[in-house]
């Protein structure tokens, strides 16, 4: 009989040595057969439906393209018939100062009477005629008297009315560049307004989209909220968010009609006036180069050269004041004639004689003249020098605007890939509770800052690229 320490080695080789015995297979129930052959459950899909979601009315009547706008401007606008009447103006004036300097011929005719005694000859105006026919042969004045005269003016030496004449010319200069300013500026103007009408309408519609999105989180919160994974405070932050972005929709919309507004207002409309979905925007900088054109040196910008013109015109004026104190000298020459009885008429007298004419006192109308265009010149000299330091800042900004332009536009197109993971991630997480509503309304705000920024930068661009091309261009219409 072996021992039991012998027994024990028996039994652990004989364990050492059996197989292992797997475990029987389980018969699947039918309850879990079916859960594992079931379709995944469908996700909750939000349905909205918003009276605020229909966008705004387009405008009932809308611009196509770049030349239909400037043809209408060019039409109907009221400062380019201003800046044009500035140069018609200006010509008229120079007209009347050259008439001083040219031959001025006059001539009248009149018929008298001397009711007290008709049978004497009397002048028209007034005064006798002597002289009488009777037993002379000779012909005399007739009653009533008919009279007629020519009389002839021609300046010889006159140093003011020279003066008066070159700054008659100047100003007509400065209203020749101002004419082109305006339409430089009535260029800058349109392209500027049909961009922000363009962004207006973008932005529009992105508010819209905002809305909806809003509205689709308010829907899957309440769905939350009723399954019992939400709570009051979350509805209520999501239904706090659909307010803002509400509010963001109204403003954005009063916007694109005040934009239309001032399309209409720059077409010479008293009504608003919108954008064709059609119309080529990004080439819009290329359409203005057909109608302005560089320039090669920006001190001949029109507005540069108008202030230029101004100050001539003041210090050619001042030294006309100034020519008051000269003599002046003039020839002048006049022939009279009346009726006789008998016959027909016959000239009187025919004179020529020059005329020196020499100022003496004028009480101190002359020095105050001078005084008051010297002062005009002064202050035509402070515009120029004031306006030609601001053009040198807005020409540094517009070439400056376009790389700050690009660079904002590629942080915003950043920022909105982001800020559409970070809103997507965080949905996701709120449908399957892992998230709160802080968080879900924190990132619809973001999102919504980021794709309406974008927009803005996207027309900003655009803006800027018109700016740096039409600040140092010139526009002849």
């Amino acid at each position: 009989m072996a021992t039991p320490s012998a027994l024990l080695v028996l039994l652990l080789a004989a364990a050492q040595q059996a197989p292992s015995a797997s475990p029987a297979p389980q018969q699947p129930t039918p309850d879990a057969s079916a859960a594992a052959s079931a379709p995944a459950p469908v996700p909750f899909q939000p349905k909205v439906d918003d009276p605020m979601l229909t966008p705004v009315p387009a405008a009932p009547e809308q611009v196509k393209t770049w030349d239909d706008a400037l043809t209408r401007v060019r039409q109907r606008s009221t400062d380019l018939r201003n800046a044009e009447a500035g140069v018609s103006r200006a010509q008229g004036r120079w007209r009347q100062s050259l008439g001083l300097l040219l031959p001025n011929a006059r001539a009248t005719a009149g018929v008298g009477v001397d009711v007290l005694h008709p049978d004497v000859p009397s002048a028209a105006g007034g005064g006798f005629v002597g002289g009488s026919n009777t037993g002379t042969g000779v012909a005399g004045p007739s009653a009533p008297l008919g009279t007629v005269s020519a009389s002839l003016t021609q300046s010889i030496i006159d140093v003011g009315a020279w003066r008066g004449l070159s700054s008659a010319k100047a100003s007509e200069s400065a209203s020749v560049a101002s004419l082109q300013d305006v339409q430089r500026r009535l260029t800058q103007g349109l392209a500027q307004v049909l961009v922000a009408t363009v962004a207006a309408e973008r932005a529009a519609e992105v508010n819209r989209v905002g809305l909806r999105q809003a509205l689709e989180r308010q829907a899957i919160t309440q769905r939350s909220f009723e399954l019992g994974a939400g709570t009051q405070l979350d509805v209520v932050r999501v239904s706090q968010d659909v307010a803002v972005a509400r509010q963001a929709l109204v403003a954005g919309d009063e916007q694109l009609r005040r934009t239309r507004e001032s399309l209409g207002l720059s077409l010479g409309e008293d009504h608003g006036v919108g954008v064709n979905p059609e119309f080529n925007l990004g080439g819009l900088v290329e359409q203005t180069r057909q109608d302005c054109a560089p320039l090669q040196d920006l001190a001949n910008r029109p507005d540069l050269v108008a202030q230029r013109a101004n100050v001539d015109a003041a210090r050619e004026s001042r030294r006309q004041a100034s020519a008051g104190y000269l003599p002046t000298l003039g020839l002048s020459s006049t022939l009279v004639g009346f009726t006789t009885d008998p016959g027909f008429g016959r000239f009187g007298t025919w004179n020529v004689s020059a005329v020196l004419s020499m100022p003496l006192w004028e009480g101190g109308q002359r020095e105050g003249l001078v005084r008051e265009r010297a002062g005009i010149e002064e202050q035509a000299a402070q515009s120029l020098e004031a306006n030609r330091r601001n053009v040198g800042v807005e020409v540094s900004r517009a070439r400056r605007g376009v790389e700050v332009a690009e660079a904002l536009l590629k942080t915003a197109a950043e920022s909105v890939e982001l800020a559409d993971r970070t809103d997507r991630l965080t949905r996701r997480a709120f449908e399957v509770g892992r998230g709160g509503s802080l968080e879900l309304v924190q990132s619809g705000a973001a999102l919504r800052q980021a794709q309406l920024a974008l927009v803005l930068r996207e027309f900003e661009l655009v803006q800027a690229r018109l700016d740096a091309f039409l600040t140092e261009a010139r526009c002849d219409w």
